[in-house]
């Protein structure tokens, strides 16, 4: 395998727009503020307490391999992925990196597939956050508040942490990514210092306990869990020495999820004891976790991941929140999305205009499924993620495809294992993910069949969409179809296209 190539653009855009007005801050993210970005984006805490137990349930003790497996997925997907990003500048992507493979017209459907997926990642989890907020206040203090005030109260509080720098948000994420991770080491720390329920085994990982029926609806929850960690390519403009940051970050990411979450249930698999974990997961999921660090840390502890549960949760949401702004910004720099869109804060450098639009877009859904009396958890959370979380594995699949392609059409020094052999693999492991995840889809929504096929629709239809607009723009506006996913000038912003690629 060849060593990484140097950066081949070394040089760093100027904080100004090609038109006079300010850009992007370049060079402020380093490896671990992007890092910690797209890790908060999965939200470790509340995907462990939240939907571990589920994977316990259905797929024995054998569960930690589950997510071992698809952290190694995502690993091999990477390393195509980040030898794209070496290549492709453009402030686009996912849908910048697909276009580049596939052509513009697959790249157009992409852009609006992840336009979709990253806003439904981000806007159904507001009703997360208002039933988490209402549990936690519940159980510490008796009382019973409204989820809506507290969703709607989130959505002004993300809006705001999108309008401040991306410096801002990186230190509060390195805050509150800390805190969740670290009520998990304290659960994992003690269960194994006191030995687990009757001492630590391996039983976990052998043959016997993975190959079995569940281990497919385990490996559904866990590609699931890793969502939102393909987002560090987003950050390229604002990242220090981008060829370098970018596949670190996402090298590290997958990384550490994968083995921080398997790290983490086999522990809890420890804490109840191999016979008993089942048992104990089907009589309580929603309390598992809680009932472990009770026993082995004490109530206090409990207490505290209630509270840490809530800020994972708005860690969630800022993450992808941030991602959509910079999605938005880009289109609109394209000429998709309106122009005022494409505005930057001019002392926060932040893509405001974006944010705001999508803190809109939000609070539009949100009070749409107060007002139909939809549950908060079971329809706004489910039914709007669902789609979301589709639709980011669709565009992993297409990235996977794309860098083949790419590489087969223009000069360069990359090996063939980072060129073809890990995305084609990766592509083949990533429908595999999809097929499992659709087939259980019943296991992430608890709605009816029909319900379900209308939630998968939306990607195929979303994309079909894509397809039509890149038509429509080919005939209608073919300069704006001509520069799409272009490559920047050197001359301009922070990597805003200019000429056609």
């Amino acid at each position: 395998m060849p060593a990484t190539a140097p950066d081949p653009h070394p040089v760093t855009a100027p904080d100004s727009h090609p038109g006079g007005g300010p850009a992007l801050r370049s060079g402020s993210l380093g490896t671990a503020d992007i890092a910690f970005f797209v890790v908060s984006a999965a939200a470790p805490l509340t995907v462990m307490a939240g939907v571990a137990p589920l994977a316990i349930l259905l797929g024995g003790i054998g569960a930690p391999v589950g997510y071992l497996l698809a952290g190694l997925t995502l690993a091999v997907f990477a390393v195509g992925f980040t030898t794209m990003s070496r290549h492709v500048r453009s402030g686009g992507a996912f849908y910048a990196y697909v276009t580049r493979g596939l052509g513009r017209s697959v790249g157009v459907g992409a852009a609006l597939l992840a336009l979709v997926g990253y806003n439904g990642m981000e806007i159904g989890v507001y009703g997360l956050l208002g039933t988490a907020t209402r549990d936690t206040a519940h159980s510490l203090f008796g009382a019973d508040i409204p989820w809506l005030p507290v969703s709607l109260a989130g959505l002004l509080l993300i809006g705001y942490g999108g309008y401040r720098s991306i410096d801002f948000g990186a230190k509060l994420l390195g805050v509150l990514l800390t805190a969740e991770t670290g009520i998990l080491t304290l659960l994992a720390v003690a269960v194994l210092v006191k030995g687990g329920a009757h001492g630590l085994s391996l039983h976990s990982f052998t043959p016997g306990n993975v190959l079995v029926p569940g281990t497919a609806a385990v490996l559904a929850f866990a590609f699931a869990a890793f969502t939102g960690f393909e987002s560090t390519v987003i950050y390229r403009r604002e990242a220090r020495d981008p060829a370098r940051t970018v596949p670190r970050a996402t090298y590290i990411a997958v990384g550490f999820l994968g083995l921080f979450y398997a790290f983490v249930v086999w522990t809890v698999v420890q804490a109840f004891g191999d016979a008993e974990v089942v048992k104990a997961a089907g009589t309580d999921p929603v309390g598992l976790f809680f009932s472990a660090i009770t026993t082995y840390v004490g109530a206090w502890a409990a207490d505290l991941m209630h509270i840490l549960i809530v800020t994972s949760v708005l860690a969630s949401l800022l993450a992808f929140h941030n991602a959509i702004n910079r999605y938005g910004l880009a289109l609109a720099e394209e000429g998709i999305l309106p122009r005022a869109l494409a505005r930057v804060h001019p002392r926060h450098r932040s893509p405001y205009v974006a944010g705001i639009a999508q803190t809109v877009l939000g609070a539009a859904v949100v009070l749409g499924f107060a007002a139909a009396g939809a549950d908060p958890y079971g329809q706004l959370l489910l039914w709007v993620n669902t789609p979301g979380m589709l639709g980011l594995m669709t565009l992993q699949v297409l990235a996977a495809l794309a860098v083949p392609l790419y590489f087969r059409r223009v000069h360069h020094t990359e090996g063939v294992l980072r060129t073809v052999v890990a995305p084609v693999a990766a592509a083949v492991f990533l429908i595999a993910a999809i097929v499992l995840v659709v087939a259980h889809l019943d296991l992430f929504t608890g709605a009816s069949t029909t319900v379900n096929t209308l939630l998968a629709a939306v990607v195929p239809a979303v994309f079909l969409a894509g397809l039509a607009l890149a038509r429509w723009l080919r005939l209608h506006r073919p300069a704006v179809h001509e520069r799409f996913a272009a490559e920047p000038t050197r001359a301009g912003s922070g990597e805003v296209p200019q000429a056609a690629g």
